[in-house]
């Protein structure tokens, strides 16, 4: 079986202090039990955590939906997005398998990347290997008003959205419309034997959610 990678790329820097950390670390369990439910995501969706703070951490190896366990979440330092990008990118040459003359590979991975402020100086060397590299669709979420969206366009031009805040209300909704969008992934590889490549083939966003 062929794996649809999925890549949750969190910020746990300071600034996510209190109900913001608790309300990510929440989300993600709600999103696993959720695809945990759907045939389509249990048989070809596999999740992988990668925390940035000062530095960026796989905190999970991508693992599929039955053996997922989230650790908990700390948050400290600054909002490292440089080291987050080259992690990623890193993880994935590592963990998708290509596709060979003989075999087919995995499909192209998710990317979920979500924010609540402005990155560390230097972010852009992380950029290029990122983009380099053959996602198979890259959603970037500024959580409130501290998040630099024009950051985040350079990342993903087209998949950029907006909370207003980022309190537990907000994050939930987020994380239940990624949640959403995983099992469509699922279904249409599946099914249809086709990647999933942009937010209009997606489930439309809640009112919490704003696209950029």
């Amino acid at each position: 079986m062929r794996k649809l990678p999925v890549y949750l790329v969190l910020d746990t820097s300071g600034s996510m202090v209190g109900e913001p950390i608790q309300a990510v670390a929440n989300g993600v369990q709600m999103l696993v039990s959720a695809l945990r439910q759907d045939p389509q995501a249990l048989e070809s969706a596999y999740l992988s955590v990668i925390t940035f703070d000062s530095n960026a951490s796989q905190i999970v190896p991508l693992t599929d939906l039955a053996g997922f366990q989230m650790p908990a979440l700390k948050e400290r330092g600054s909002t490292n997005l440089e080291e987050a990008l080259k992690l990623v990118t890193n993880c994935a040459k590592n963990e998708v398998a290509k596709s060979t003359p003989e075999k087919k590979g995995d499909w192209r991975p998710l990317v979920f990347l979500m924010t609540d402020g402005a990155p560390d100086r230097g972010w852009e060397k992380g950029l290029p290997d990122f983009q380099a590299y053959r996602w198979g669709m890259v959603i970037c979420c500024a959580a409130g008003q501290g998040a630099d969206t024009s950051v985040l366009k350079q990342i993903s031009p087209e998949c950029v959205v907006k909370l207003d805040t980022a309190d537990s209300k907000s994050l939930a909704a987020f994380f239940k419309w990624v949640s959403a969008s995983i099992s469509i992934s699922s279904k249409s590889v599946n099914e249809g034997n086709k990647e999933v490549t942009g937010l209009n083939q997606l489930p439309p966003p809640p009112p919490e959610i704003k696209i950029i």
